[in-house]
């Protein structure tokens, strides 16, 4: 396929986007309506923006709405015909019921839980924790299917146990290889919004925690342990619980005193003496424990007496290896101080002697409670982050009591409303997505602008699923399918041994990244570009003869106009504007090939930043 001509058409359309204090009462006694609760921040939010002398943008399109819905909801692109009935439908409550009928989809269920596999997986620690993705997504889906509440859901990630492969709920733990600070640091960051890692090692500079606050939110953590299943086939690992100290027991001949007594009483007189034990590694500690157990003095050891002997060494020790110690920077090499878990953000407490399932499930407890405001303030931010393209604060993760939000207003009764309905996340995207503020026009934000945000949307990239399932609705074919080499002038693919990789996994590995990441600083990369522009993967596809989708347009509509509005609407989900269909005419007559032209066409449009973005 030729792209000599291609420069000038790459301005038929393309938009350019750039990718660029204390605790309040949270519970109200009725929730109202979440179409009064959208209207209420609308009015929070203009007052600020009016107050600033900021100008909002208008509600956008149909077109425009129907795809940013359709993507942040379903994770994929509407089709033409949904696009063309959305546009003529007259009724005026049609976005409220667009979105109703896309949150009771399963649609919605999977894209969550393929945007919290990313948030998980992509800080983990632990590289082998990725063989349990697909049983973190089934369990995750699962999690939305049930409508459990983001409480329950926390709760499940920070307390669960068993065979990774078998239990989703263990990808956070996993993901950290069982880590006690790193647990510490991911439970803080994805469930509270607070970054107080950066009091590991030193309080944190910017806020009011401090190095003794992060190492005790740890100390809910050392007994947890991360092994892999022995003879287990695929290869597994399992979380479990660790309460007594294994090298303790390793280190104690007692362990299994009756198999050693049975085994070393040869006579079976029912006592163990010096010459019995001779062969045995009880042979050079057998005066002092006839010192400390032989109680009637006949210079022997009953199994009463044996068992009732105090294990060897400091017993103290037995619970080194299973409690958190923060390290002295002034004596790296001592173990530290042991910390008694304390959950930072309200003081919670636990006695040291619980069992590592109740250390987490109280430390859930605590995560997240309605006291808690951080848990609702966390969720509630990243939330409208994702779909606005912008948060209260930013980054999203990184709140905390010296942060100020923008629009404190309207982050306070959205906070207020997520808790009142029980942690329900279809109910906060339904108040969010019903704002006006969500169903603005896509605008640049100035950097140097003081104005609050949301006066528009801020465009963002799409998410790396997001972009192959929004392929897959152009090309109507997995790209899996395509051989990575040269294709034949027939179109032919190579042999199997020249086949590509899974396209997901393919897409996934070039154009993934950390949605925790401000979107300004996720800047495309050559290779991506790449894929994009030269891929055979992609350029197979776009062909004007054989089976494919731009061949089948050019068969249904012989009228160049109509056809090249069909694929505008397959590619972008919007008709071409007069000028953008003006540009086209002239290319088609100056390329003389029609297949050629359109295949140069329906090139310039998917790699376009319109068609890669969130618009």
């Amino acid at each position: 396929m030729s792209h000599s001509r291609t420069i000038a058409l790459l301005a038929v359309s393309l938009l350019a986007l750039p990718i660029a204090g204390s605790a309040d009462q949270l519970r109200a006694a009725d929730p109202a309506p979440a179409a009064d609760v959208a209207t209420r921040i609308d009015r929070l939010i203009d007052a600020e923006l009016t107050a600033t002398n900021a100008t909002p943008s208008p509600v956008t399109s149909d077109f425009d709405f129907l795809r940013r819905i359709t993507l942040d909801l379903s994770g994929r692109l509407p089709s033409p015909r949904a696009i063309t009935l959305f546009g003529l439908n007259p009724d005026s409550d049609k976005r409220v019921r667009l979105v109703s009928q896309l949150l009771e989809s399963s649609d919605f269920s999977r894209v969550q839980a393929k945007y919290w596999r990313d948030v998980i997986f992509s800080r983990a620690t632990e590289v082998r924790s990725r063989l349990m993705l697909p049983a973190f997504e089934q369990w995750m889906t699962q999690q939305f299917e049930e409508r459990r509440g983001w409480n329950e859901i926390a709760t499940s990630l920070l307390t669960a146990s068993g065979d990774v492969r078998e239990n989703g709920a263990t990808a956070l733990i996993f993901a950290q290889g069982g880590s006690a600070a790193e647990l510490a640091a991911e439970t803080s960051r994805i469930f509270l919004g607070i970054q107080i890692q950066c009091a590991n090692c030193h309080d944190h500079p910017t806020d009011r925690w401090n190095r003794t606050q992060f190492h005790q939110l740890a100390a809910f953590f050392p007994r947890v342990r991360v092994r892999p299943i022995r003879d287990s086939s695929p290869r597994s690992f399992e979380v479990v619980s660790l309460d007594v100290n294994p090298r303790s027991r390793r280190s104690n001949p007692f362990q299994d005193s009756g198999r050693i007594f049975r085994q070393l009483d040869r006579n079976r007189d029912g006592r163990l003496v010096k010459r019995e034990v001779v062969n045995s590694r009880l042979n050079r500690v057998f005066d002092r424990l006839l010192e400390q157990g032989d109680k009637n003095k006949d210079r022997g050891l009953s199994l009463a007496e044996l068992r009732a002997l105090p294990q060897p060494g400091n017993a103290n020790n037995r619970r080194l290896d299973i409690e958190h110690f923060m390290p002295d920077l002034e004596n790296p090499a001592s173990r530290g101080t042991q910390m008694k878990p304390v959950f930072f953000a309200t003081r919670g407490q636990t006695a040291e002697e619980l069992s590592d399932v109740k250390r987490r499930q109280l430390l859930a407890d605590y995560v997240t409670s309605s006291s808690n405001p951080w848990f609702a303030r966390s969720m509630v931010n990243r939330t409208w982050s994702v779909l606005l393209g912008e948060g209260f604060s930013m980054p999203i993760d990184d709140l905390g009591p010296e942060r100020e939000v923008t629009h404190p207003d309207a982050f306070k009764l959205l906070c207020r409303d997520f808790v009142d309905n029980d942690y329900d996340i279809r109910r906060l995207v339904q108040v969010i997505t019903g704002t006006q503020a969500y169903q603005r026009q896509i605008r640049d934000r100035d950097v140097a602008d003081s104005a609050p945000p949301f006066a528009a949307t801020s465009p963002t990239r799409l998410r790396a699923d997001q972009l192959y399932d929004s392929l897959l609705a152009v090309f109507g074919s997995d790209v899996s399918r395509r051989s990575r080499g040269s294709r034949s002038s027939s179109g032919s693919t190579q042999s199997r041994r020249r086949r590509s990789p899974q396209g997901r996994n393919l897409v996934l590995s070039l154009f993934g990244f950390d949605p925790s990441t401000p979107p300004e600083d996720i800047a495309g990369t050559v290779p991506q570009a790449l894929f994009m522009m030269n891929s055979p993967l992609i350029n197979a596809m776009i062909r004007a003869a054989g089976n494919t989708r731009l061949a089948r347009i050019l068969g249904r509509f012989p009228d160049n106009d109509e056809a090249v509005s069909e694929v505008y609407l397959l590619v972008l989900s919007r008709e071409p504007t007069a000028n953008e269909l003006k540009i086209c005419r002239e290319y088609l007559a100056e390329v003389g090939d029609r297949g050629e032209a359109f295949e140069d066409l329906m090139w310039s449009l998917v790699n376009s930043s319109e068609f890669l973005s969130r618009r």
